[in-house]
């Protein structure tokens, strides 16, 4: 499993992993379908949010300013689409039998995998997700929400700095990818 706080760096090292042919499966990106119109989320988080609504599909934005700004109702989203998502996992990971990495933008999984973190310092966390185009009170509430610097690093069986070069990262990867 590869987890890490917003902006450390997990989605890069999952393609450099991809990369370097480890099959890697972004929970991240199943979250997003779950709760597209035809997701298996879709009814049960529009009827619990009606506001995150435009048009008839969930604005993602709109969900992210309630939920992110209150642990209750992160928790609640997190009891209707959790189950979905790792049911998704299972199947994508069904008679599968190489070298594969779960990424996931969260501590508490439940799964009993070995746990990769990424890891970078807030100030840099937080400066590579304002380049990417968050809103500085989104990021602010998004980081708040997650897990201490200090708890990701706790709950590592791995740690992967991701605070120097490109290349540094690169190389720290590599040697990862050597050892699984």
């Amino acid at each position: 499993m590869l987890s890490g706080g917003i902006g450390s760096g997990k989605s890069e090292v999952g393609l450099l992993l991809a990369a370097s042919r480890i099959r890697v499966v972004d929970a991240d990106r199943m979250g997003h379908r779950v709760l597209e119109p035809a997701g298996e989320a879709f009814a049960a988080v529009a009827n619990r949010w009606p506001e995150s609504l435009r048009d008839g599909v969930i604005d993602r934005g709109r969900l992210a300013d309630i939920v992110f700004s209150d642990p209750g109702q992160l928790r609640e989203l997190g009891a209707l689409t959790h189950p979905h998502i790792f049911g998704m996992i299972r199947a994508e990971l069904e008679g599968f039998d190489g070298t594969a990495v779960v990424e996931v933008p969260i501590l508490e999984t439940g799964l009993l995998w070995p746990r990769m973190v990424v890891d970078a310092p807030d100030g840099l966390r937080f400066e590579r997700a304002l380049e990417r185009g968050m809103d500085t009170e989104d990021l602010r509430a998004r980081m708040a929400s997650q897990p201490s610097r200090a708890q990701w690093l706790a709950s590592a069986d791995l740690v992967i700095p991701n605070h120097g070069s490109f290349e540094e990262l690169e190389e720290t990867v590599a040697g990862v990818v050597g050892q699984l």
